[in-house]
């Protein structure tokens, strides 16, 4: 079964992995390895989860760092290349809107594969389910500005300068992409909300809070209501996270903000 019939992906993995190569593309290697690896190695994280994860180019990273990994992305043929990669590798198929895992991993990362998720609701609402209390989720995105200024990019104005118009900076709309015999189609962007860290600190205190209680609780000391966050709660943090994204985004090669963790 291949669950990628319509977003190109199975039409573009042949050239992605081409692109990829073992060590990925200039903007992973000299751009966003170095801050997605200083915020994995030697903070104690022993299962991680990422989300989307290709050709298993971050699992290995992580797996270098001692960190056991469990890979998951819709694209078959990036699997395959996955496990011949890394044979021993936990590659499993899926959707992140779709997919069902116990709330184990301490860890979860999503290194520029939202762009691809249609339902970032859902799909970020998942990966905070995955979390155990008191996990990390680590997020590596894309800039609505990337976006914004599409389809016509870089144009010269009536005068000659070059210009970067972004006529659509809060719309959500697909869009297509096409390099170096690539061609998927990048998911709505999320909406640059402005207060959206004050409505994410919620979300990270909520999962803060069940882990300080439920510590307590194996200590003997008397629990709070809050120690245990309900379902509802998971789904709601979930959409708090994702008005964070703005404030953990990165220019892929200009750049600027880098991806940070958001929930630890």
């Amino acid at each position: 079964m291949n669950e990628d019939v319509s977003d190109g992906w199975a039409a573009s993995a042949a050239a992605w992995i081409v692109e990829q190569g073992q060590d990925g593309d200039y903007g992973r290697r000299f751009v966003l390895d170095a801050p997605m690896k200083e915020r994995i190695e030697g903070r104690g994280f022993r299962n991680a989860l990422d989300v989307g994860c290709g050709e298993g180019r971050f699992c290995r990273i992580m797996q270098r760092a001692g960190i056991r990994t469990t890979g998951i992305d819709p694209t078959e043929a990036l699997l395959a290349r996955a496990r011949e990669l890394d044979p021993d590798g936990d590659y499993r198929l899926g959707r992140a809107e779709m997919m069902e895992v116990d709330a184990s991993f301490d860890l979860v990362v999503s290194y520029l594969s939202l762009i691809d998720m249609p339902d970032l609701d859902t799909a970020i609402a998942r990966m905070v389910a995955a979390l155990r209390p008191g996990g990390t989720l680590l997020i590596a995105n894309l800039t609505s500005f990337n976006t914004a200024g599409q389809p016509d990019g870089w144009t010269r104005d009536s005068e000659g300068e070059m210009r970067f118009a972004i006529d659509h900076y809060m719309d959500e709309r697909p869009i297509w992409a096409a390099w170096h015999g690539i061609r998927p189609e990048l998911a709505p962007s999320a909406q640059h909300l402005h207060d959206s860290v004050a409505r994410s600190r919620s979300a990270v205190a909520s999962l803060r809070r069940a882990a300080a209680d439920r510590r307590q609780s194996r200590a003997g000391r008397p629990s709070s209501p809050r120690a245990l966050l309900p379902r509802h709660g998971v789904a709601e943090a979930g959409l708090r996270v994702r008005q964070a994204i703005s404030a953990a985004t990165h220019r892929l090669y200009t750049g600027s903000r880098l991806g940070s963790r958001l929930v630890r």
